[in-house]
């Protein structure tokens, strides 16, 4: 997929190839030297919020030759190493392209930083150079620390949704935790609302004490909005944020674990209720 000058932050493809190889090891503790003309930042958009599991890698040639950029990886101490996505990003003087990267499962006993992007650079003479440039900026650490939080909450208690049914009004079904290791305890202290729908809980804070292998409590889901914009717009429609104490650490926010079949009653909902408030 070429890009234009009219997307000069858009992102590229993402689809790595079936043959691209896997990347060497990490990068390790050492400084990484900078690349004359080009320099690397990782920032994370709203949209990688909502797709998950990647961040953009926002290149900028600061040179004064172009280059196309055919290649991307992100590597970092912090995140197990994926195959290249393969892009196709052209690069005159002076152009800053975000190119969408996945980035691997947290290896929570590293540090992510530093940490580089390994592109391959095609030269206007048609040399290929694969090189490593410093990543810029804290993002990494910050999507580091969030997966990990949730990973150690993982290892403890499993959050299920089930039984939903559909009454006309509302979906409801049941909220449980269950212990998967351990004997601390574990709270879940608020649930909050999606752009589009309400989340209530009717015990909260739901509490699994140390001798507990599983508490239940009824959950339910109505309309918030109606607003034709926000129902248009929205990009994270069924995202219900569940924050969730284990022990003495600090509380981390959770998505309720929804299917298929769940997005489907909730959309049927949507579509129903505010269907009829036209």
């Amino acid at each position: 997929m070429l890009v234009t000058a009219a997307f000069l932050t858009a992102a590229c493809g993402t689809t790595p190839p079936a043959s691209a190889p896997a990347p060497a090891s990490g990068s390790g503790a050492s400084p990484i030297a900078a690349v004359p003309g080009i320099e690397a930042e990782a920032v994370r958009l709203r949209t990688d919020e909502v797709v998950g599991g990647q961040v953009q890698v926002r290149v900028t040639n600061t040179g004064d030759d172009g280059f196309t950029v055919t290649a991307v990886t992100l590597d970092s101490p912090g995140f197990a190493l994926l195959p290249s996505t393969a892009v196709t990003a052209e690069f005159p003087p002076g152009r800053v392209i975000d190119l969408p990267t996945p980035y691997g499962s947290p290896e929570c006993d590293a540090a992510p930083l530093p940490a580089e992007a390994r592109l391959s650079v095609v030269r206007p003479d048609g040399r290929v150079d694969d090189v490593r440039v410093p990543l810029a900026g804290d993002v990494l650490a910050l999507v580091h620390d969030e997966e990990c939080a949730e990973q150690a909450v993982a290892e403890v208690v499993d959050v299920s949704v089930t039984g939903l049914s559909d009454d006309g009004e509302a979906v409801s079904g049941a909220l449980t935790l269950t212990r998967r290791s351990g004997d601390q305890r574990v709270s879940a202290t608020a649930l909050s609302r999606s752009v589009l729908l309400e989340a209530r809980a009717d015990r909260l804070p739901l509490i699994l004490d140390a001798d507990e292998p599983r508490v239940t409590t009824a959950v339910s889901f109505t309309p918030a909005t109606c607003d034709p914009h926000v129902l248009s717009e929205t990009k994270k429609p069924y995202v219900f944020p569940l924050t969730v104490e284990v022990g003495g650490a600090d509380p981390v926010p959770v998505d309720l674990p929804l299917d298929d079949a769940a997005r489907d009653r909730l959309a049927a909902l949507v579509q129903r209720v505010c269907g009829a408030a036209d």
